[in-house]
This record gives structure tokens, sequence and C-alpha cells, in this order.
């Protein structure tokens, strides 16, 4: 790959202060890697005399009959040889001073080469969206009246009448559109042939074609008016007014929140300053996530396991590997922000990586009340213009705190001194696609390796990879009867820590959890969704005034519609699956939904197959609960915390803020309840239906539900009053089940890793998951099968199919699988996979998925 070849020249890792000259002799070239699919290589460019240009920066340049994004990558003070100095286009521009510094580009070049991902690709990733720009070719109708009296065909006055059928549908299109203006790609997916029919119009002169500039992401400029003079007499009474109100308000005001003030017009402020009065000029307003106020907190006393954790965090110099393993309401978070704190006060800054959106402003609050405006925000739910100004004020190396999802990981802080991922099992840090496929936890530990800073991974239930990582496993009786800390030297790259938090803070207990057997409460009679267990501490709820969360394994109201009378099941006709019965609002129509490709129809009257009226509703998602909530429980007030409910920008902050706030007696939710929300007055929590999360055909099913069930019922019980938590299933006798019980990740753990190195699976041994899909059955199939025959020459891994996923079919799109299984201490002979991917006819798509998590 093209990867290596960026290494070769001493300009990568050039620093910020290097001169822009070499050796005395000024560099006028330039290589860059520019943002087009399909360019795997570096392209040489002359400098402009005007520009200077720095390894890092974001250029614009010509590519063909197009100006795309670059990154310029190293200087030259002579271009390849067998390049013409004539051939050698100019660059265009530089979008963005964006210098990466040595450690930070290793970074994208190890990601690149790790998950076999083309560099630009995983730039793409690492920039804010806009940086790299795309222009695109335009067609437009050329409306001057001088050349109309020039042009005959205008003249006749119906010119579409001389033109060939192809032009002519390319005309009225562009006739029929106010602006006459549409994109070239755009024209050629409307009409058949439409480059012929575009090059008549162009020979004819009704229409012109033009490239138009990339759109950029650019810093927001805002008018402000600033005081300059004093009033004098040759001022209007009207005019005297507008500068009194300036100069009560500090002599500055944005000009737009002055004229609201004044109820003015523009013109008087113009007048004003044409009389040197005022000066009126723009300024950069930045596009930041603004949280609410927040009152000042300062730093919590410790209990003895929270103190010593902090004091060996403290102590690490250098790069190092810590797991804080701490059960749910034991504190991690203060030892976050203890650690972080004065890190802050030499000038450094921290990177906080959560796994969702919706455990941001919980967190992202209890930062910004112990560190002010240092706290920046970083996720994709931010505008464009947002996320491009959070990352511009990374780069000023100001010591800040920023916490962020998944593509956080890559924020450019130029002084790092920590790195924290919390919830560190979540499977949101891994991308499934598009690539790279990167886990932030390995990307997190290769970036503190190269900063050379500790990375801390917090969790109640840790993943099996970090567990074992640090030398925990075979499981020692540490975390059970030890408030101290084990440490481990792995290898000379650094060490590798386990820090235990076994207790809740105040010591709290952890609440008791009542395993309720559903096939019990059939048996006697009881067909409700909620066993009586949890009917009668729904009841006490509203009677004790406290509150509760309900748990519920799937969105939407029910899982799937059968005909009772022939049992056929409504089914999306581009995916393989059922669809969902979605209830939006009373008296709406009755919405089905694929949870896959987003595909909706109304729900029928008859059986679409027999014709039967007799179709029912079965499983239970988020709305079907609240529905019977409403039903058995009218006096409780609940709040819905799905995907469905939260798709708006701040809609996260506003639900959580209305349950903290006493508005509701129920959270009933999905997932997004299990990550890290601290709800200190929650006392029941209740799992409706646990069976969804057990039993499914991917190894890591059982960790995942363990994880899950033991963070929701670690959400009761976080303050005064003390938890309980009710779990709903029909198999009471899954080791699962047992351990989330008694809370034992132990025993958990150490089963779990037993079935594991039997069978080689991770952490044990490593995986590379291979996805092929196409709109053709046949040729996925036998693209599959092709690839599978020439890897399975190789004899240092084991090849598992091909074989169909678990979901054939997702919009309209048919998908097989190869799973190739190795040891993980030495990386073998893996095949060359541009060789892999010349196997693919082009309507075959191909990825490539390292460590994969979700092989369903």
């Amino acid at each position: 790959m093209y990867i290596k070849d960026v290494k070769l020249s001493p300009f990568v890792v050039a620093q910020a202060s290097e001169s822009y000259q070499s050796g005395g002799t000024l560099n006028r070239w330039v290589e860059v890697l520019v943002d087009c699919p399909g360019s795997t290589g570096l392209f040489t460019y002359r400098l402009p005399a005007q520009l200077e240009i720095k390894p890092g920066d974001i250029l614009s340049v010509p590519f063909g009959a197009q100006q795309l994004g670059a990154i310029a990558i190293r200087l030259l003070t002579q271009p390849n040889v067998d390049l013409p100095p004539e051939k050698i286009r100019e660059v265009e521009d530089i979008v963005s001073v964006g210098f990466f510094p040595s450690a930070y580009w290793e970074l994208l070049n190890r990601v690149a080469a790790y998950y076999y991902t083309p560099l630009i690709q995983v730039i793409r990733v690492a920039l804010p969206p806009g940086l790299l720009g795309r222009s695109q070719r335009r067609i437009r109708v050329i409306r001057s009246r001088g050349e109309e009296g020039s042009n005959y065909l205008l003249a006749s006055g119906n010119p579409s009448a001389f033109l060939t059928s192809t032009a002519r549908q390319i005309w009225e299109l562009l006739q029929a559109q106010p602006a006459g203006d549409y994109s070239f790609v755009y024209l050629q997916q409307k009409v058949k042939s439409a480059y012929r029919g575009i090059r008549e119009l162009l020979r004819s002169g009704l229409v012109e074609s033009y490239l138009e500039p990339p759109r950029l992401t650019r810093p927001k400029l805002q008018k402000a008016v600033t005081l300059t003079g004093t009033i004098d007499h040759d001022l209007t009474t009207r005019q005297r007014e507008i500068l009194e109100i300036l100069r009560r308000r500090g002599g500055e005001l944005w000009q737009n929140e002055l004229l609201v003030i004044c109820n003015a017009s523009s013109s008087i402020l113009k007048t004003l300053a044409q009389k040197g009065y005022i000066v009126i000029e723009e300024r950069e307003v930045l596009r930041t996530e603004q949280g609410p106020a927040l009152v000042g907190d300062g730093a919590k006393s410790l209990t003895t396991a929270q103190a010593n954790a902090l004091e060996t965090i403290q102590t690490l110099d250098g790069f190092a590997q810590i797991l804080l393993h701490g059960v749910t309401g034991s504190g991690k978070t203060e030892v976050y922000l203890q650690a972080i704190a004065p890190l802050l006060q030499v000038g450094k800054s921290a990177l906080v990586l959560v796994p969702e959106i919706g455990l941001t402003p919980q967190l992202t609050d209890r930062f910004r009340a112990r560190f002010g405006n240092k706290v920046s925000v970083y996720h994709s739910a931010l505008s464009d213009g947002e996320r491009y100004d959070t990352w511009r004020q990374m780069l000023t190396g100001e010591p800040q705190v920023v916490i962020g999802t998944r593509s956080a990981v890559f924020a450019p802080l130029p002084k790092l001194g920590l790195i924290i991922l919390d919830e560190e099992h979540d499977s949101s840090f891994k991308q499934d696609s598009p690539i790279p496929t990167y886990h932030a936890r390995t990307v997190a530990q290769w970036r503190a390796e190269l900063e050379n800073c500790p990375l801390v991974l917090g969790s109640a239930t840790p993943s099996l990879e970090s567990w074992v990582s640090v030398g925990t496993s075979p499981p020692s009786p540490l975390f059970a009867s030890r408030e101290g800390r084990q440490e481990r030297n792995l290898n000379s790259a650094g060490r590798n820590y386990y820090l235990s938090l076994p207790e809740r803070i105040n010591s709290r207990p952890l609440p008791p959890v009542e395993i309720v057997d559903m096939r019990q409460e059939l048996q006697q009679g009881n067909r409700s969704i909620f066993s009586r267990s949890l009917q009668a501490a729904l009841q006490q709820l509203q009677e004790k005034k406290q509150q509760g969360i309900l748990f519920i394994h799937r969105r939407g109201h029910s899982t799937f519609v059968s005909c009772r009378s022939c049992g056929y099941v409504l089914e999306c006709p581009h995916c393989d699956v059922s669809l969902a019965y979605h209830h939006t609002e009373e008296k709406a129509p009755e919405l089905l939904r694929c949870h896959y490709c987003n595909y909706a129809r109304s729900h029928p009257k008859f059986c679409p197959d027999c014709s039967s009226p007799y179709l029912k509703f079965f499983g239970s998602g988020t709305q079907r609960v609240t529905q019977e909530l409403a039903r058995q429980f009218p006096e409780l007030s609940l709040i819905r915390f799905d995907s469905d409910t939260t798709r708006n920008k701040g809609s996260h902050r506003t639900l959580l803020t209305q349950f903290a706030n006493g508005e509701a007696d129920l959270l009933v939710g999905t997932q997004m309840l299990t990550k890290g929300l601290d709800l200190p007055q929650v006392t029941l929590v209740g799992v409706v239906a646990a069976d969804g999360l057990l039993n499914l055909s991917d190894y890591r099913a059982s960790e995942r539900a363990f994880q899950t069930l033991t963070q929701v019922a670690g959400r009761a019980g976080r303050g005064d009053d003390p938890g309980r938590v009710i779990v709903q299933t029909y198999t009471t006798e899954h080791q699962v089940i047992a351990a989330v019980r008694s809370h034992d990740y132990l025993s958990f753990s150490q089963a779990e890793l037993e079935q594991r190195q039997a069978l080689n699976y991770p952490p044990y041994g490593r995986l590379i998951l291979l996805r092929l899909s196409s709109l053709d059955p046949i040729q996925v199939q036998n693209t599959a099968q092709i690839i599978a025959t020439a890897l399975s020459t190789e004899e240092q891994f084991e090849i598992l199919g091909p074989a169909p996923a678990s979901i054939l079919r997702v919009a309209n799109r048919y998908r097989w699988q190869i799973l190739i299984k190795f040891a993980p201490d030495a990386l073998p002979q893996l095949p060359d996979w541009e060789e892999v991917r010349s196997l693919c006819p082009p309507s075959v798509s191909l990825t490539i998925d390292v460590d994969p998590l979700n092989i369903m």
C-alpha cells in the first residue's frame, strides 16, 4: 500500500517552527494526498509564490476537471524526474492551516495500516466535515440579453425546435428550474446519454459549463460595533441616544443586538461610523455547544479506594494503561475529575471518550461545573460549524478538556496529558462502517503511547479484552476483597494497572436483583407484560414519591405483526426482517417500520396473504410498554427515552432534565438507559424482557447481555433510598441471569473466558471479518466463494465460511461473510488486500472489518 511511502521524507515529521525554506533553497513543489475515490498515491503540485504551505495544511487543488481538497504531505526542492515540469499543476489555495504534529501523523498512519484503509479515508474521519471540499461541474442557461441577440436559436423564439431529443429534454429541465442551473451528475441521472445533449447545447451557445468551488466550512463572522469618540454637538437626538446606550453597555455590542435594543436601522449606524463615533467591523463568533448555566462545583472527599486509584494515576509518568474497575455508583467520574484538575494547572489537556451522545450532556454538566469554559464537546450531533470551530479551538494548545464520542479520539489536542474511556466495554466505540472500521479503545491506546500519557479504561463490567490485557485473568480475589491496587509490568513499552472500586459511595449497597420467572406468571393466570412483583413495585412508586426506570430491549410498539388465521408475518420488501409496529400518536395512522432500512408502510386492515382481518401484534417495544403503563397505571407519569424520541438536537438533555426535575415517575427506554446515567432519585429498575438479549447467534451475546443487565441494574439505589431491581425472563436458569442476580463479574468472566479459550475466540484469538454485499444474490455468493478459495491456500489462519449473514438481505443488498481466525500473538502473513479486492466485480462491495464486534 502507498501508506508506507508517506514516511519516506523528513518533512512529514517537521515541527511547526520549521522554516518554509530548507537548506537555503526555496521549496517550489509539494506532494499531497488528494481526496478523490480511487486515488491512492501522492501527487505533486507547484507552489504559487504568494502561498506559504507547510506539511499538514489543507489545500484546494485542481484534479482532472475538478477542484478537490488535499493534505500537504511534504515539500520538495525538485519534482520527480519522471514528471515533465510543464505538466505539473499549481495549488489553488490554502483552505486551512492545519498542522499535524509527528505523533498525530504516526497515529493516522497506524490506523490506515492496521485497518487496511487508504490514508485519505482515515484523514476524512479525523477532520471535521467541510474541511476537505469537492467542486462539481454544473450546467446553466445563458440568460444574458447581449448574448441572446447574437444567438440565432434564442432569437428564433423556440430553441427546442432545432434540438435533438436528448438536448431538448435537458433544455426543458433547465428551463423549468427557476435558476436554470443543474449539476452535471443530476442531468446524467435524469436523461440517458446526457453528455451528448449537453455538448450540443454548449456548441449552440444556449448553456454554459462552470466549476462550482467546494462548499467549505468557514469561520462565522458577525458585525460588532465599538464606541470610539466622545458624544459631540454635531449629533441628532436619536444618534446621541444610540451612543449613550452603547456607552452604558461597555462601549461594545454586536450590531444586531444594538439595533434590537435601540429599535434602529443599520443606516443610522453607518452615519455614526462615517462621523467617526463608532467602528463597525466583522469578528468571528465561535459556534460551540451551549449548555445551561451551572453552579460551580468543588472536589469531593474520596473513599479509600478512590484515593488509592487517584494516587496511582497521578504518580504515573509516561504511558500506562489503567483498568479502573468500579461497581456502578462507586464514583469513577470523581476520580476522573480529580485526575484531570492538576493537568490543566500545568498547561496540559485531557480527552474523555463516552460511548453515546445521550451520555454526553450529564457528564458534560459535571465537568463544566468543575472546570468551567475549559470543557468542549465534540460529536456527530453538532452542526458542521460547531464541529469546525471546536476543532480549531483544540489546535490553539490552550489547556482544555474535550468530551466526545468515538470520533473524538482524533481530537487534535497538542498537549495531551490523559485519555479516559468511560464505559470502555461499550460496543459503540467500534465503527462497523464506513471504513476505517476502527475501535476507539485500540486507537486511544496507540495515541496514549505516542503522546506518552496514561490511558484510563473505566467500567463496572470491563470488556474481556481489557480484563485479560491488564493481567487480571485468571481472575484473582483482588476485586472482591481489596480496596487497593494491582500493578503488573507487562512490556517495556509501558505498564498495565488494575485499580478497583469495589464499593459504592457512602457504602451504599448494590441493589438486590429479583429474578421473576414469566413462565410461572403465565401458569398462574397473569397475561400482562408486567409480573405481579413489578406491578406491585410500580404501584408503590407514586405512593412513596420515588422514581423508576423500565428497560426494554427494543424500541417501537411491537416487534412483528402476524395473521392469527394463517400465520403470515408482514416483512420488509427490501430486507429479510419483519416490520415493527410503531404507534405515532392518538388517531394517527398505524405505521409499520423496518429498523434496518427505515422503510415504512401503513398497517393493513386485512392479511395480504389470506385477507383475514385478524392481525395481531407480537413482542413488546417501548411504545407498547408505555401504552400498557398508561392503561394499568394511569396515575403514573412517564418519559420515553429511545432513539425515536431523541432524534432532535438537545433532546437527550431535555428529557433527562425533565426526569431529574421530577416531572415524571418513570423513565422508559432502551439500551441508552444503561450507559452511565447517574439519577440518585431512582429506586426501582425493571427489565421487562431479558430474553431478547440472550441466545443470539453471536459468540459475544452472553458478554453483552451480562454487561447490559448489570449496567441497567446499577441505575437503582444511587441516592439515599435503597434500590430494587426486578428482571423478568423465561430462562431463569441461564448463566448470565445467575451472574446478574449476584452482581458477580468474576464468576461470569471466568466461565466466559474458558469458553472463548476453547474456541480460540477473542481475547485468545483474533478475527477479521470480510463483508460482501450486492444487489445480485448470485454474484455476491459466487464472489464470496472465489475469495474464500483464494484465501484457503494459507495455513497460518483458519477460514470460516463463506456464509450468508444472519439477515441475508438489507436494503435490497444481499450479504455474505467470510471470517478469518488466527492467533493473537503474531500477525500471520495476511493476503494482499488489493488482490482480494480485485476478485470483486464492480457490483460487489467488500468491507474488511478488523477485530469485529458484530458478526451478525
